[in-house]
């Protein structure tokens, strides 16, 4: 199929009221965004602990990045097959990390002490539901841990290029908390790359970044950034995260 054609066939789904199906073409362009991994890992790492459980690991671009002295164990669930086959060539030989092809419904019976969703909930359709069933595999003190893009009015065509079905905002997010979980922490993440991310929607309208944009953001927007939003109080940005804790005497 050439390319023209292929083009072609991309526009027309997009036209779609459906996000397209996530292939994970785009994890190898962001897995070089450096900066931009170390700052949330740096803001997440407290949180991160124990046996953990990350769902949707990809290519494994953040799983050596969130393991630290505290952590026992990571367990990579990862729905595509080929993405998962993939990873567990990365991680052979690495001691204490596991990979399984499934999803959260592939570990029924098993406990974690943290569950992390890493720019995945917004490929999940019904995601108040698949956070009440990761919070079934909490244990007590355990913390749920998300990530995902900021701003319902950021949706672009790059969003549903890659199977977003939303982006999220405080309230939005907020009322995902599963039933006994108890909310910790919530912020707004590089508010430099807003401003990108409003440009892309407004003018560039994009269906995927290049690699060269993908690495000027992350080279010179990301570390302003990380000094800005400390002094804006984590209240704007492109992208959000939070953190749940479920309470010892919920138990």
């Amino acid at each position: 199929m050439d390319s023209r054609r292929s083009q072609s066939e991309l526009e027309g789904r997009l036209l779609s009221d459906q996000p397209l199906p996530y292939d994970g073409s785009t994890l190898e362009k962001f897995s070089h965004a450096r900066n931009w991994k170390r700052y949330w890992v740096s803001l997440l790492r407290p949180y991160i602990a124990g046996d953990v459980l990350e769902v949707g690991a990809g290519l494994g671009a953040n799983t050596e990045r969130i393991s630290n002295p505290r952590v026992r164990s990571i367990h990579c669930l990862e729905p595509d097959e080929a993405l998962a086959a993939q990873l567990r060539e990365v991680v052979r030989g690495t001691e204490g990390i596991t990979v399984t092809a499934g999803t959260i419904d592939s570990v029924p019976g098993e406990r974690f002490d943290s569950v992390l969703y890493i720019d995945v909930l917004e490929h999940i359709e019904d995601d108040k539901a698949e956070l009440a069933k990761a919070a079934q595999r909490l244990g007590p003190g355990g913390r749920l841990i998300v990530l995902a893009p900021a701003h319902r009015a950021l949706y672009s065509p790059f969003d549903k290029a890659i199977g977003h079905y939303r982006r999220y905002d405080r309230e939005s997010l907020r009322l995902c908390t599963p039933a006994g979980m108890r909310l910790e922490q919530m912020a707004y993440l590089d508010c430099v790359g807003l401003i990108a991310s409003g440009a892309n929607r407004l003018i560039l309208k994009q269906n995927i970044p290049t690699s060269r944009q993908i690495l000027i953001w992350d080279t010179y927007m990301v570390p302003i950034s990380t000094m800005l939003d400390r002094l804006l109080g984590y209240r704007l940005g492109k992208s959000i995260a939070a953190v749940w804790v479920r309470p010892i005497e919920s138990y």
